[in-house]
């Protein structure tokens, strides 16, 4: 039986090294952040075009309800409804494409987060209470939650803008432009999707409205044979539309403001994070040589005046 040599593993079963540990690492937000601040801004642009379109088309509603339009004119607005189709989906595809980049962002930004806060960091944070709030599936799923999506992703943004402070400038991302970045995008987004979803809501039922209420006063007439007067339904519809395009400009302005503030915190946060990692270069100064102790010649080897010489 062959003796094992000093170090050689002993113990039962199968030998297992222990698994290196995996190091986190830093992914750039630049890349990801124009393609957002683009997609962003597309998206923006869309909205403004369809804001003018719909007070274009004010007028056209208008008399279209008081049953002023002619047969030529009904069949060229339904002509153009049907050629915005694909603006409308084009501003559809925008929405989707915006919202996937921001939330790719989102989630790379919170791993360097982990990554700030590892032992391998160039700078590593140090905090007993950890830099998030909420976990990892909180980055997507609190956008669709309900209720929870009124605050939850607040929390999310503000935890990785908190943890991406870059080393010599601790408390920035507390500080009155950040802060007022910070809430006045969220501030702007949800009053943004209020409108459009409230909004939306509220012209489709008055639509409803309108249609039982043309209904039973058609039917009222014809049991008693009188004159069905429905100025005050075609009134009604008109103030919806209007209120329908009142709505849609206010949010059209929302949108444009939550746009821009999440576009500059999205590049302060990807600046930070890259400073925490990849520190700046510091200049090379010119090397400044210390002085130069001076040099004396060795005193000669003579006598002096005044001393003596003697021979051998």
């Amino acid at each position: 039986m062959t003796q094992p040599y000093p170090g050689q593993y002993q113990g039962p079963g199968p030998y297992q090294p222990y698994p290196t540990p995996v190091r986190p690492q830093y992914r750039p937000l630049r890349a990801v952040a124009i393609v957002s601040i683009v997609l962003m801004g597309l998206t923006m642009l869309a909205a403004v075009i369809q804001c003018v379109l719909l007070w274009r088309s004010y007028d056209e509603v208008k008399r279209f309800v008081y049953g002023l339009l002619s047969d030529e004119e009904i069949d060229r607005g339904i002509e153009s409804i049907a050629g915005a189709g694909p603006f409308l989906d084009l501003l559809g595809y925008l929405q989707i494409g915006t919202a996937i980049a921001f939330l790719i962002w989102l989630w790379r930004a919170r791993d360097n987060v982990d990554v700030l806060y590892s032992p391998f960091a160039q700078h590593p944070v140090v905090s007993a209470a950890g830099p998030h709030r909420r976990s990892p599936g909180w980055v997507v799923g609190a956008w669709f939650c309900p209720i929870v999506q009124f605050w939850y992703p607040l929390q999310v943004v503000e935890d990785v803008a908190r943890a991406s402070e870059p080393p010599g400038r601790p408390g920035i991302a507390r500080s009155g432009r950040i802060r007022a970045l910070l809430y006045t995008w969220w501030a702007t987004w949800t009053g943004f999707w209020v409108i459009i979803v409230g909004g939306g809501l509220t012209a489709v039922i008055g639509f409803i409205i309108w249609i039982v209420r043309l209904v039973e006063a058609t039917d009222g007439g014809e049991a008693d044979g009188q004159y069905v007067d429905i100025y005050d339904l075609q009134d009604y519809m008109v103030r919806v539309a209007l209120g329908v395009d009142i709505g849609f400009t206010v949010a059209t302005v929302l949108l444009v403001v939550a746009g821009i503030t999440m576009s500059l915190l999205m590049l302060e946060i990807g600046r930070w994070q890259h400073e925490r990692v990849v520190p700046p270069r510091v200049p090379v100064q010119d090397v400044v040589q210390p002085p130069q102790t001076p040099q004396y010649a060795p005193r000669p080897q003579h006598p002096g005046p005044g001393f003596p010489t003697y021979g051998p």
